[in-house]
């Protein structure tokens, strides 16, 4: 409730948690980008874990000693057949949404702040997809960064949608006519919030461009990087322990970094920034990364010839080859990094947003959360007959739904569950997306199913509910009105992934793996029956 009101939770935290087993990845990842935040699903998203303790049932650290934990209660598994309508909840520890912004706050995400991240991921990736449909190990290299970068630029895309679609800012618009009728104070607030939120808009574009650009540059988040070190060692600050922790940082970046391939990304990152942010935000002379093609010689050049990229050597070394020789003197490394045209553009940026931008942004942000706060309990104190559900912020939650399909878009409609047929009809061979493991084709062609098939002789895999769930909720469980297990939370409806912002039942739905295929999986597939005889299956 925006600080409002405060809950006390007793926790106990166990810390010895081993694994059990987990499916293939062409089972648990199955659709992979592709599929993801998207409906209908075919994802076997599930791992076991085992809880181990002390030998009087008490949290511990890790010991050879310690004993399977025995709990007071547990979750039975159902394997009924589910219905659309049927009661459903999900227990977990959902990150952050905002149901209780002001109009004004969600136009801006709409207008603004969504559209320059969308715009800044979707040049990155597509520079990155072509390379990596071209070259096998390139694709390995960035699967995981790809993925990572993909993943809130698709989630952004489906909740502007979903915001426009559910008129959202005209519910708001309206609920907030409502509430100052009532109450006359909370209008002179929400023109507060007008005020702010307005003065705050150039920055908060700026914030999001330049924040995107300097992250998803990896050439330009290396130098940023860089930076730190220098003014370490300037400030004297960087001793042995800061110099191997920051070694080690890097040599995890240079892992997985193409700095070839990331000029590219570079070179049109610098010409969307310099194109989109109006020249107050610019550092002197930026003009001139308009064009992308012309960025892409120098950033090449300065690329090739640069310590940062670990293309080039220093103290006869590079990055790759001796990244220890390279930093054996850093004040020698500080005065070569300083003439880098690559660190100098950094810093440039860095410089111009600060002075810019960050501490007037931040301020304002400061207002705005303040006056968030008053105006949450204005709603509380004028609206007494709304029940006011409270924002996630990675406690507790529980949310309660009915499994439902869903008609996202005019003249479609998708039922609530899918089945292995599904999976069979998306397989590719070979695909690193949407391969089926051997033995999983075999049981299909078998029918080989056991007690995990429905009433039409299909093994369910995934379902649709009105779940107000979001990010942190993956993994979170799903039971049915008489507690059984039901399913396992992982993701969203693409169409419906505004509910961050503002949950409509009408197009929200959470998407869960059904406890069928997880039995099934652990039975058919991995020849792992004994598992099972640890569960409680209610059939």
């Amino acid at each position: 409730y925006d600080g409002n009101k405060y809950y006390a939770f007793f926790i106990e935290r166990f810390k010895d948690i081993r694994l059990v087993g987990a499916p293939p990845s062409s089972i648990g990842k199955f659709g992979s980008d592709t599929d993801n935040w998207v409906w209908p699903r075919h994802t076997g998203d599930f791992a076991l874990f085992r809880i181990y303790a002390d030998k009087n049932n008490r949290p511990a650290e890790y010991s050879t000693e310690n004993i399977p934990y025995k709990p007071k209660k547990f979750l039975p598994i159902s394997v009924k057949d589910l219905k659309e309508d049927d009661f459903t909840f999900v227990f977990g520890f959902p990150g952050r949404t905002q149901e209780y912004l002001p109009s004004i706050a969600v136009e801006k995400i709409i207008s603004d702040i969504n559209p320059a991240r969308i715009a800044v991921r979707d040049v990155a990736l597509k520079t990155l997809d072509e390379r990596m449909r071209a070259d096998d190990a390139t694709r390995i290299k960035y699967a995981s960064k790809y993925a990572s970068v993909a993943n809130y630029w698709k989630k952004w895309i489906g909740e502007t949608t979903g915001l426009k679609k559910s008129d959202a800012v005209g519910k708001k618009q309206a609920y907030e006519a409502m509430l100052a009728q009532k109450n006359p104070a909370i209008r002179t607030t929400l023109n507060e919030f007008g005020r702010l939120y307005n003065e705050q808009a150039p920055l908060a574009l700026n914030n999001a461009y330049y924040t995107e650009v300097t992250r998803n540059a990896e050439t330009l988040s290396l130098a940023n990087m860089y930076l730190g070190f220098i003014q370490n060692v300037e400030a004297g600050k960087a001793d042995a322990a800061y110099l191997n922790n920051f070694k080690n940082r890097l040599t995890n970046f240079y892992k997985n970094y193409d700095a070839a391939l990331d000029a590219k990304v570079t070179a049109k990152l610098l010409a969307l920034y310099a194109e989109k942010t109006p020249q107050q935000f610019l550092p002197t002379g930026f003009a001139q990364f308009k064009d992308a093609n012309a960025n892409l010689a120098q950033v090449e050049n300065w690329s090739k010839n640069s310590v940062v990229t670990g293309r080039a050597a220093f103290n006869g070394a590079t990055a790759y080859s001796d990244i220890n020789k390279v930093f054996s003197n850093p004040s020698a490394l500080v005065n070569t990094l300083k003439a880098d045209p690559i660190i100098q553009l950094a810093s440039q940026m860095r410089n111009t947003y600060l002075a810019t931008t960050d501490a007037r942004y931040n301020a304002l942000q400061n207002e705005i959360d303040a006056l968030q706060k008053k105006y949450m309990a204005q709603q509380m104190e004028t609206d007494k007959d709304k029940k006011f559900f409270p924002d996630a912020n990675s406690t507790l939650r529980v949310t309660y739904g009915v499994v439902k399909g869903s008609d996202p878009a005019d003249a479609v409609h998708y039922h609530y569950q899918t089945t292995l047929d599904g999976v069979m009809e998306k397989y590719i061979p070979g695909d690193y997306e949407f391969d089926v493991p051997k033995k999983l084709i075999d049981l299909y062609k078998a029918k080989d199913y056991g007690v995990y098939k429905n009433k039409d002789g299909k093994v369910p895999v995934n379902f649709t509910a009105t779940n107000h769930t979001t990010g942190g909720n993956s993994g979170s469980p799903a039971l049915d009105a008489n507690g059984n297990l039901i399913g396992l939370n992982f993701d969203r409806q693409w169409e419906g992934t505004m509910s961050d912002i503002n949950f409509d039942p009408r197009f929200s739905r959470n998407i869960m793996v059904d406890t069928k295929y997880i039995l099934f999986i652990i039975d058919k597939y991995a020849n792992a029956k004994w598992l099972l005889n640890e569960m409680k299956i209610v059939k």
